[in-house]
Formats: structure tokens, C-alpha cells, sequence
């Protein structure tokens, strides 16, 4: 929750590949008070069955800048793990995983809440402020 002194996030992960919440992802947290200051790790959660991060650390007074990493390639591989139990054994030779996370960035004010989803698939993903 915001304060009048502190900003706040939350998130949330859906696999556009298949119209569905990603479960089970972790998600660190990280802030900075101003552009060149050391990231501090505030700690991080995992996605619910919503793909939902209910419970994310509280941002510091005066943090300008957050960055949240999602670890994405543990969540496609095994959704590619199950993907291939039916498909034929050729497979292509590139990585397993192209995007094996995803760091996302942004400036904050105080009193502010932020929501940052993530759009999920296989070969890219997108993010945006939410509501």
C-alpha cells in the first residue's frame, strides 16, 4: 500500500500463448533512491494460480526507481516439456528458452501505486502500467 511518502507495486503474469494466468513464477523486487544509486533487493514472491503477486515487499521511503526480474525460464520449460509429449521429435536446435527473464524498470513518486503486468509467451512479452 502507498503512502503519502512511499510508492507501491504490484503484478501480475498472463501467457498470452495460451490466454491463461502463469502460475508459479518468481518475481524479485528491487529499488533505488535516484538514477545512480546501488539497487537494494527488497525480497520477492511467486505468482499465485491467477498469476498474481499478492504479497510483494514494501518499497522504501524515497525510492525513484524499481525493478522487478521475473524468472521466466523455469515456467517454459515446463510448459514446453508438456507442449512436446505429443509433437514429433525434430525439433528445432535453437535455445530452449529465448527470453530466460525478464527485468522490468521504471521511476515511481510518491503516494503512487503501480501495477506492471507482464505479457507472457514463448518468443517475447510486453509490459505496461495497469491500473
Amino acid at each position: 500500500m502507498s503512502t503519502s511518502t512511499t510508492a507501491s507495486v504490484s503484478t501480475h503474469i498472463l501467457d498470452t500463448s495460451v490466454g491463461r494466468p502463469a502460475a508459479g513464477v518468481a518475481v524479485r523486487l528491487a529499488a533505488r533512491r535516484g538514477r545512480d544509486a546501488e539497487w537494494q533487493a527488497l525480497g520477492g514472491s511467486a505468482t499465485d494460480a491467477d498469476g498474481r503477486c499478492r504479497d510483494l515487499p514494501a518499497l522504501p521511503e524515497a525510492t525513484t526507481h524499481v525493478r522487478l526480474d521475473f524468472a521466466v525460464e523455469p515456467y517454459l520449460e515446463e510448459k514446453q516439456a508438456d507442449a512436446q509429449q505429443d509433437a514429433p521429435a525434430n525439433r528445432d536446435s535453437g535455445p530452449a528458452v529465448f527470453f530466460p527473464e525478464v527485468a522490468v524498470t521504471f521511476a515511481v513518486v510518491p503516494g503512487e501505486h503501480y501495477h506492471v503486468p507482464l505479457l507472457l509467451n514463448p518468443f517475447g512479452y510486453s509490459v505496461y502500467r495497469g491500473s
